[in-house]
C-alpha cells in the first residue's frame, strides 16, 4: 500500500519571508497560521518548514543554539503548537528543517566543549591540533582557531556553524532525543540538511586539488565510511512512529552518490539535485537524467521533482524569466514521476532579487564571496558581482501577498524596495481571481493530481525525447495519461500515443475541450491528455 507522502505534492516555507503575522517585518507561526486555508486551496499535501528554532542566524536558522525551543520571532511554543493542530485539521502534513550535522557556537553544548581540553563534552565536536587543507563549502578554512585551548575545531560551512562529532555516541543519544521531542509534538517528518557530512573520515587526509577549475576536490569530508549505517539507525528511530516521512538533502549532484541514500531502510526520499539544480534549461539534459534516474531507481526509491528552493536561484529567474517556459516546468514537476516539491512565491511567478549594495545582503555565504573577492584583488564593483552570483538572498524575499509587501529581503528591520516602486505586479491579490495566471494554473495542475490516481502512482507507460519535446504516459489500474511538454518555440508533430479517443484535460494555449488533433503541439505548449475508453 502507498504511503501518504508517495501521494503528496510538498511545499517549502521560507519561515522569515512567508507571512509576517505580527507586524515585525518577519515571517512567523502566527502567519503561517493565517494562510493555511490559501494553502489548502491551493491544493499542497505537506508542508516543509525551515528552522524555526532559537539561533544566531549566521545562516539563516540552519546555526541552531537551541533544539528544544522556537525562535521568538518565529512565536512561542503555543504558537507552533495551535499551527500544528490547524494544519492537521486540514489535513495538511507538517515535516520540520532539522540540523543533525552542525550546531551554532553559541549553543550550550559547544560552549562547554570549548572552556576546557578536558571537558566531558570536548569530544562531542571535532578538535584537532593541527588543521589539515580542507576548505569551507562557504569559502576559506574549515578550521577555526580557537585561542583559548590552543586547538582548531572543524566546521563544513560558516565558522559559527561547528561540526559534531558523531562517532561519540552522547552526541547521538541527544540528538535522538532532539528527534524524539519534535515527533510527540506532531510533526510528520523531518527534511535533514546535508546529511551525507554527518560523519568525516577519522584518518583526515588532505582532499585533493583540481588545477583546472581552481577549486578543492571534496573528497574526504563527505559521503564518508559510517554514514550511511548511522541513516539507517536514523530511519528505524523515526520510523518508530506511524507514519513519518524522512527527506534527506544529499549534497550531490552524482545519481550514483544520491541513490545510496534513500529505499528500504534509508531515507524515504532524497532531493534529487541531479534533475533540480540546473544551472540553465537544456530540455534533453532534463530527458536525460530523469531516463537515469528512472533506470538508477530500484523499486523502493521514488525520485523527488523541484527546480526552486531557499538555497538556490527560482527557476523562473534561472531559466530566463519566462512565464510559459515556468508553466512548463511546473507542469513537468506536477505529472511527472516523484514527489513534487514546490518553493513558495513560484505558484504566482515571483523572480530573483539582486541587491545593489553589499550592506544589505543577509547571506553568510554571498558575504564570504565578497571578502575573498576582495582579499584576491578584486574591486568592489567585481565583488559585488560575485557575491550575488553565490548569494541566496536572491530566493528569499517576502511573499508577495499584496502590493504592498516588499521585494527587498526579511530581516525584520529592513524596508527597501516595495512593489509599485519595483514596477512588479506579482502579487496573489492580483492573480487570485485571474484564470490566466500562474496561481490559477497551479491550481488547475494540483486538482487534476489529486483528481488522477495515474499522476500520484502512476508508471511511465514510455518516456519520450523529440526536439525540444519531453511527453510520457502514465497509467496504473484505472486510467491513462499523456504529458507533452514543448519547451521549444516550434510547433511539433509527436508520435501517436493512444488506441481510443482521447480527452484534453489542461493546455496552456488552448481550452480544454474534446480534441481531435492532439498530435499538434504548440510552440511551449503544456498539454495533458486522458484516453477515454467509454464515450
Amino acid at each position: 500500500m502507498d504511503k501518504w507522502w508517495q501521494q503528496s505534492t510538498f511545499y517549502e516555507i521560507y519561515m522569515p519571508s512567508f507571512k509576517d503575522g505580527n507586524g515585525d517585518g518577519m515571517g512567523d507561526f502566527k502567519g503561517i497560521t493565517s494562510k493555511l486555508d490559501y494553502l489548502q486551496d491551493l491544493g499542497i499535501d505537506g508542508l516543509w518548514l525551515t528552522p524555526f528554532y532559537p539561533s544566531p542566524k549566521v545562516d539563516n536558522g540552519y546555526d541552531i543554539s537551541d533544539y528544544y525551543s522556537i525562535g521568538p520571532e518565529y512565536g512561542t511554543l503555543a504558537d507552533f503548537e495551535l499551527f500544528i493542530q490547524e494544519a492537521h485539521k486540514r489535513e495538511l502534513k507538517v515535516i520540520a528543517d532539522l540540523v543533525l550535522n552542525h550546531t551554532s557556537t553559541e549553543h550550550p553544548w559547544f560552549q562547554e566543549s570549548k572552556s576546557s581540553k578536558n571537558h566531558s563534552k570536548r569530544d562531542w565536536y571535532i578538535w584537532r591540533d593541527q588543521p589539515n587543507n580542507w576548505e569551507s563549502f562557504f569559502g576559506g578554512s574549515a578550521w577555526e582557531y580557537d585561542q583559548a585551548t590552543e586547538q582548531y575545531y572543524y566546521h563544513a560551512f560558516a565558522k559559527e556553524q561547528v561540526d559534531l562529532n558523531w562517532s561519540n555516541p552522547e552526541v547521538k543519544a541527544a540528538m535522538f532525543d532532539v528527534m524524539k521531542f519534535w515527533l510527540e509534538k506532531g510533526v510528520d517528518g523531518f527534511r535533514l540538511d546535508v546529511i551525507n557530512f554527518l560523519k568525516v573520515n577519522g584518518q583526515f587526509i588532505n582532499n585533493p586539488y583540481d588545477d583546472e577549475k581552481q577549486e578543492q576536490i571534496h573528497l574526504y569530508d563527505k559521503d564518508q565510511e559510517g554514514i550511511l549505517p548511522m541513516i539507517e539507525e536514523i530511519a528505524a528511530f523515526v520510523h518508530q512512529f506511524p507514519n513519518k516521512f524522512l527527506v534527506g538533502e544529499v549534497g550531490s549532484e552524482d545519481l550514483t552518490i544520491l541513490k545510496k541514500y534513500s529505499g528500504l531502510d534509508k531515507l524515504d526520499v532524497v532531493f534529487n539535485f541531479n534533475i533540480g539544480s540546473m544551472a540553465e534549461f537544456e530540455t534533453k539534459q532534463l530527458y536525460q537524467q530523469l531516463v537515469a534516474t528512472e533506470q538508477a531507481y530500484d523499486d523502493a526509491q521514488i525520485p523527488t521533482l523541484f527546480f526552486s528552493s531557499h538555497d538556490m536561484s527560482r527557476h523562473l529567474s534561472r531559466f530566463g524569466g519566462d512565464t510559459d517556459h515556468a508553466k512548463l516546468v511546473a507542469a513537468f514537476m506536477l505529472t511527472a514521476k516523484g514527489v513534487p516539491f514546490i518553493y513558495y512565491g513560484d505558484e504566482i511567478g515571483m523572480q530573483d532579487w539582486v541587491t545593489d549594495d553589499i550592506s544589505k545582503m543577509k547571506d553568510v555565504q554571498g558575504m564570504i564571496a565578497y571578502q575573498l573577492a576582495l582579499e584576491a584583488g578584486k574591486s568592489q564593483a567585481e565583488a559585488l558581482v560575485m557575491a550575488n552570483e553565490k548569494s541566496r538572498d536572491k530566493s528569499r524575499t517576502p511573499m508577495q501577498w499584496n502590493s504592498q509587501a516588499n521585494v527587498g529581503f526579511s530581516d525584520g528591520t529592513s524596508t527597501w524596495i516595495t512593489i509599485p516602486e519595483a514596477g512588479c505586479n506579482v502579487t496573489v491579490e492580483n492573480q487570485q481571481d485571474d484564470s490566466g495566471s500562474m496561481l490559477t494554473f497551479y491550481k488547475e495542475l494540483l486538482q487534476l493530481r489529486k483528481r488522477y490516481s495515474c499522476l500520484r502512482q502512476g508508471e511511465y507507460e514510455f518516456l519520450r525525447y523529440d526536439e525540444g519535446v519531453i511527453y510520457f504516459a502514465r497509467n496504473d489500474s484505472t486510467e491513462r495519461i499523456v504529458v507533452v511538454l514543448n519547451f521549444s518555440d516550434q510547433p511539433k508533430t509527436i508520435e501517436d500515443c493512444f488506441t481510443s479517443d482521447v480527452k484534453m484535460l489542461l493546455s496552456t494555449k488552448r481550452k480544454p475541450v474534446e480534441c481531435d488533433d492532439y498530435r499538434t503541439i504548440f510552440a511551449h505548449e503544456a498539454l495533458i491528455l486522458k484516453e477515454v475508453t467509454n464515450r
